[in-house]
């Protein structure tokens, strides 16, 4: 299998063509093979892949597949190639393996879909594309990917394209991924200018030998003058592609997407893509720590300020897509203060718990006809029990519950700040407790408390069917198990999910006294039991504070709720003076300029052809006087002569 990793993409890929050509056509039976199935196969050999990789020594396993010559033009060469290593077999399964629960959850969701083919050529496009991102040996073939699964965003966000929001919501999506991608392809393109190269493994190397101090001769001295600029311009593209701050603001309006595609593209798989560039370049970001510290600063603000949003939001899925937003800042923060292993392991099991997360809150839209609004839920835990117990395993893990798999990843994540960078640990630090209490908002406004729903929804609300639920029973096992592989040494593990990633990352362990480890934990705990309490007083003892809350703060909780009208500032800012420049550039430039040129000129060869049309009278005796005046003309000028 490592040596025909191709056949991990090629699946997904032959799901496209399958269902592309023939889905209409053979109906939903054959779509239902196919589309979870190609799936389901790369999944099985990514696993193959995994096991084969894990058994070999741990200096020997890289794996690299060249597929063909892609780009042979002068000293630009660049081959189509693909990379195993444990860096990538790691995503490759988090990619595949929750891609096909997804993919069957969807067999149930969209079934009354009449675009259903549509929509799995859609998904398994993307599947394809961002297996193409993780297993790319070089940053020109990883910018493809990084496009591809750009494109698919834009599709299956505006999937139910008649819908005006779900079409504005794809095109915001799509605008606001292209800013970050120009600074992404700066990026790239100064990487070949600086290393000579776009091979993973040669750009590395010689990062590696400058940063050793190994080579430090004058044409590498100009390259850690580079690696920041450089590092700054991938990390736009990842502030883009991940939702930080300042390009975090497509990422909500992304919900109006089906729900699937939330679960699956804007919360276990495209959206952490920026995470995984930024730990596959850690050779570059360490040689420039302007960059590092800049990655980790943003990422602190980023999750406290969309925590903030999403304790007041009633919308079901947008308090998860700032959940999203937020748990990106935490691994930005984690490959920021470089504990690359950590943003990794945070990554997976967030994938495996928000995934859970956001097809719960799809599956209470099935039972309630659509309905997203939390005031109108209420009372749902014994009429959706699977769905309700579920939604709870995937709570506790998001909050990090002693147990869960939430609690091993973040607990590492704020250790690594609370040694490293003290002041974002702190915020981090707060972050986790505001977590806590937005998603046990959702939990308790959701499922307890008295029914809020109509008499007709209230009729009709019931459990999804099997294809829906199984997925949601083993992502709520994962979500449960998952931590456990990256168990520390003071509870009696080795986190032996770091030791598997150190022939990327290299031994990254923090070498700290247990008492400065139990310190930071148990003030973690403190705060996730602390948030946790007054959740509960809140919105079960005492339903009616957070509405007197909400009034005591009057304007500020406007401002919150109204998200800071920072997508307003950015149409007064941004998009509004750009459409006046845009305008006045047609208007001027275009109609006048370039419009008046050629228009000018036409009118100025059709007024020559007017005067040169009177000489054509067609009449013998108009001719036969200008024979005699030329020949007059000539006369006189022979005889002046």
């Amino acid at each position: 299998m490592l040596e025909n990793l191709w056949i991990i993409p090629a699946f997904p890929l032959l799901g496209v063509v399958l269902n592309a050509f023939l889905g209409y056509r053979l109906g939903r039976r054959f779509v239902n093979i196919v589309g979870p199935g190609v799936v389901g196969l790369s999944f099985v050999a990514a696993l193959i892949a995994f096991w084969q990789l894990a058994g070999l020594p741990a200096d020997e396993r890289v794996i690299n597949v060249t597929l063909f010559t892609w780009i042979p033009v002068g000293d630009f060469q660049v081959n189509a190639a693909l990379l195993l290593d444990p860096l990538s077999a790691v995503m490759i399964l988090v990619v595949t393996g929750v891609g096909f629960l997804i993919h069957v959850y969807s067999v149930g969701y969209m079934a009354d879909d009449e675009s259903y083919a549509r929509y799995f050529t859609y998904l398994n496009l993307f599947t394809f594309s961002m297996l193409t991102l993780v297993l790319a040996n070089n940053f020109l073939q990883l910018y493809v990917g990084w496009e591809l699964v750009g494109l698919c965003s834009y599709l299956l966000i505006g999937f139910w394209f008649t819908r005006k929001s779900a079409s504005d919501a794809g095109k915001k999506a799509f605008i606001v991924n292209r800013v970050g991608d120009f600074g992404f392809a700066l990026g790239v393109m100064l990487i070949f200018v600086v290393f000579g190269t776009l091979d993973y493994k040669q750009v590395f190397e010689q990062a590696g030998q400058i940063l050793s101090g190994a080579r430090m001769d004058l044409g590498f001295g100009l390259v850690i003058g580079m690696a920041t600029m450089i590092t700054f311009l991938l990390f736009v593209g990842a502030t883009g592609k991940s939702a930080q701050i300042p390009l975090y603001v497509w990422l909500p309006d992304a919900m109006e997407g089906p729900t699937p595609v939330s679960a699956l593209i804007h919360a276990a798989t495209m959206v952490t893509a920026g995470v995984y560039m930024v730990a596959r370049s850690h050779v570059l970001f360490e040689l420039a720590p302007g960059t590092m510290l800049l990655v980790a600063t943003i990422g602190a603000l980023t999750a406290i300020f969309a925590a903030s949003m999403g304790l007041v939001q009633h919308d079901i899925k947008r308090v998860l897509a700032y959940s999203t937003i937020s748990q990106l800042g935490f691994m930005f923060l984690a490959v920021g203060v470089g504990a690359f292993a950590a943003g990794i392991f945070h990554l997976m099991t967030h994938a495996f718990f928000k995934a859970l997360l956001f097809l719960g809150a799809g599956s209470v839209m099935h039972a309630l006809g659509g309905q997203t609004d939390m005031r109108k839920m209420g009372g749902l835990q014994y009429r959706l029990p699977i769905t309700y117990w579920t939604f709870v395993i995937g709570a506790l893990a998001i909050s990090g519950v002693p147990g869960f798999s939430g609690f091993f990843s973040k607990d590492e994540i704020l250790l690594n700040a609370f040694v490293k960078e003290p002041i974002l640990w702190l915020i981090a630090f707060v972050t986790a407790g505001m977590t806590v209490l937005y998603i046990w908002r959702v939990v308790f406004l959701t499922f307890h408390g008295e029914s809020r729903l109509d008499h007709h929804t209230e009729q009709h609300a019931h459990e999804s069917p099997p294809v829906m639920h199984w997925p949601l029973i083993i992502l709520a096992a994962l979500a449960i198990v998952g931590g456990y592989v990256g168990l520390p040494t003071i509870l009696g593990g080795s986190n032996r999910f770091e030791h598997f990633l150190s022939p990327v990352f290299g031994e990254t362990a923090l070498h700290v006294d247990a008492s400065t480890e139990w310190t930071a934990m148990i003030l973690a705990i403190a705060m996730t039991v602390v948030a946790l309490v007054v959740a509960y007083y809140a919105y079960i003892l005492r339903p009616e504070l957070p509405g007197r809350v909400a009034k005591a703060f009057g304007s500020f909780y406007t401002l919150v709720y109204n998200k800071y009208y920072v997508d307003e500032l950015y149409v007064a800012v941004i998009v509004e003076p750009l459409k006046k420049l845009a305008n006045w550039l047609a208007w001027v430039l275009d109609v006048r300029v370039i419009d008046g040129a050629v228009n000018g000129l036409a009118s100025v060869v059709a007024w020559c052809g007017r005067q040169l049309r009177t000489v054509q009278s067609g009449f013998v005796r108009g001719y036969a006087l200008s024979i005699l005046g030329g020949a007059v003309i000539l006369l006189v000028y022979i005889l002046l002569r």
